[in-house]
């Protein structure tokens, strides 16, 4: 078994991974077979096409790789249910947006394998500071 040399922590388009900048330099510095990973990282994440998510490349001293791909980013999440482009500038006095307390839940339970919590309302408190730093105000 060859051994770990270096780990890359990287966010991408599901579905729509290129060779090009950012993606293709950060990979080619760790010795990575670009276009294999392309072709591996796209059908693995065909399903989840228009989120972007965070992936974890192990890249081992005889060059292979594997990577883990995580769950959707809960910004893109929360900005998908809220139906905004972006966060807000000022959080604290302009409001971009808002969610209900299901879409809430619904996002917890998503990042759930993700995050470090223990139980459903830990999870929730975690998305809920995301929301707040957005400028995105949770209805009950």
């Amino acid at each position: 078994m060859a051994k770990l040399a270096k780990q890359l922590k990287l966010q991408i388009d599901a579905g729509k991974a290129v060779p090009a900048p950012p993606l293709g330099p950060a990979l080619g510095q760790a010795g990575v077979n670009i276009g294999e990973f392309v072709n591996q990282f796209n059908s693995a994440t065909q399903d989840q096409i228009g989120s972007k998510v965070s992936v974890v490349i192990n890249v081992y001293d005889d060059r292979s790789f594997d990577f883990v791909v995580k769950t959707p980013l809960a910004a893109g999440l929360i900005m998908k249910a809220a139906g905004i482009k972006s966060g807000s500038g000022k959080p604290n006095t302009k409001k971009a947006g808002s969610i209900t307390d299901a879409q809430l839940t619904e996002i917890a339970e998503v990042k759930m394998e993700d995050l470090n919590a223990h139980d459903i309302e830990a999870a929730k408190k975690i998305v809920a500071g995301t929301c707040r730093s957005m400028g995105v105000e949770i209805k009950g």
